[in-house]
């Protein structure tokens, strides 16, 4: 079985959807399954990823919405039929599924494929994959000023009766993911939707452990004394983008920095097109309290920054899935988040701090984990179980078997000339 995975989020600052297609190559490498990737980048090239996995980068502009670090392969990079790379891979490749993380660009690939409309290529298993909710991106970035109705009927239209009927089937992260998916579903355009969770590398985490020295290196990097034992860390790890909202952050340390009994200090670990703005404002609002740590490739720096840290915060209440607090849980980081979102698939009152995501309600949390460290250690106990049951080995093993069962199910299909057309 060979299968080949498009994206428009696969770069070296990238995230979660990132780690999902490392893990993907990694199992893929374990169990002997051609793999390919096809995402955009500065230039034109393939990159082999070990013996069964490939990479092939199409040459492609920064993408004009969202966030101008991704780089974006339009329609027009396999729409055309002349001089199309993608075109040429697709019909080289061959694969047996074809898999698509995107709502906007890539996924029209899926309907052309469907009809036939590029020649030398057979017809694979068509998979769409929500990484993330459409009606959040689009209200983070083109409709949060505006009363958004209309652009959510206009969404619910897009995916019933265009995006879901490309596919044969549909992944979600998430159930918060996936019912937008299930509330825009109409009839005569039904599609399967299957929730399948996202991972941590749980090993990783459960392979180090706090360090004093390296506790006082880290804060010194930023200027904080560590010695103090008043000093308090707490950790954001991920993209600085609007949707995350990322001003409850700000919010939440000017209302700690009034705090008579700690010292609070927050690490943003991330990049994105936030970046200044969070260090002009947590300059402005909590001199000296905010420390922008930028993106941090170093794997064996980002443990060492979760086990070295007191407090994981996590702000955005439409949280897709949310890996990297799924990473704290198994680094054994008590975590405060919003009640609601993807994160839910995990997080609990048994596990975790969940409240309405406003400054004065994480303060509090904050505030309870400090001053109750017995029921700190019952949940964060809580939450290593919860996290050693996402291990990226459990959850790249569940996508290999549906990938199986999806191409035998659409073999046995085809051959009783069933989901041949766009219904």
């Amino acid at each position: 079985m060979k299968t080949l995975h498009l994206t428009n989020s696969y770069h070296e600052t990238s995230g979660g959807i990132s780690t999902f297609y490392r893990a993907l190559f990694k199992s893929a490498e374990e169990s002997g399954r051609r793999m390919i990737l096809i995402a955009p980048g500065a230039e034109t090239r393939t990159e082999e990823w070990g013996e069964f996995g490939r990479i092939h980068y199409i040459k492609s502009p920064a993408s004009p919405f969202f966030d101008r670090r991704y780089r974006m392969i339009w329609p027009t990079s396999y729409a055309l039929p002349f001089a199309s790379k993608l075109r040429s891979i697709l019909s080289a490749e061959q694969p047996d599924l074809v898999e698509i993380g995107d709502k906007y660009s890539l996924c029209w690939l899926a309907g052309m494929i469907r009809r036939r409309w590029i020649p030398g290529i057979g017809r694979p298993v068509l998979v769409g994959t929500s990484h993330e909710r459409m009606d959040d991106n689009i209200g983070a970035f083109v409709t949060r000023h505006q009363s958004g109705e209309l652009s959510r009927f206009g969404i619910r239209y897009y995916l019933g009766h265009l995006y879901l009927p490309l596919f044969d089937h549909h992944f979600a992260n998430s159930q918060y993911t996936a019912d937008e998916l299930l509330d825009a579903t109409v009839s005569g355009h039904e599609r399967p939707v299957e929730v399948m969770p996202m991972g941590a590398e749980v090993r990783e985490f459960l392979g180090a452990a706090p360090s004093e020295s390296s506790r006082r290196a880290l804060m010194a990097t930023v200027g904080i004394n560590a010695t103090q034992p008043s000093v308090r860390t707490l950790l954001y790890v991920g993209r600085l983008s609007p949707e995350k909202n990322m001003g409850l952050l700000i919010d939440l340390m000017e209302r700690l920095s009034s705090d008579a009994a700690n010292e609070y200090h927050l690490l943003i670990a991330g990049d994105g097109p936030l970046l200044d703005h969070l260090g002009s404002e947590g300059q402005r609002r909590a001199p000296g309290r905010v420390h922008l740590l930028g993106h941090i490739s170093d794997r064996s720096r980002i443990i060492e920054l979760y086990h070295n840290s007191d407090i994981f915060v996590h702000p955005n209440p439409r949280e897709p899935f949310g890996i990297a607090p799924l990473e704290a849980m198994a680094a054994g980081l008590p975590i405060v988040a919003p009640r609601s979102g993807g994160l839910l698939s995990y997080a609990s009152d048994s596990n975790a701090w969940l409240c309405e995501p406003n400054a004065e309600n994480y303060a509090t949390a904050i505030r309870s984990i400090t001053a109750d460290p017995v029921r700190r250690e019952e949940r964060v106990a809580l939450a290593l179980a919860t996290a050693s049951r996402y291990r990226w080995s459990d959850v790249t093993a569940r996508f290999e078997t549906r990938f199986e069962e999806l191409c035998r199910g659409f073999s046995a299909a085809r051959i009783g000339n069933q989901g041949e057309q766009i219904q």
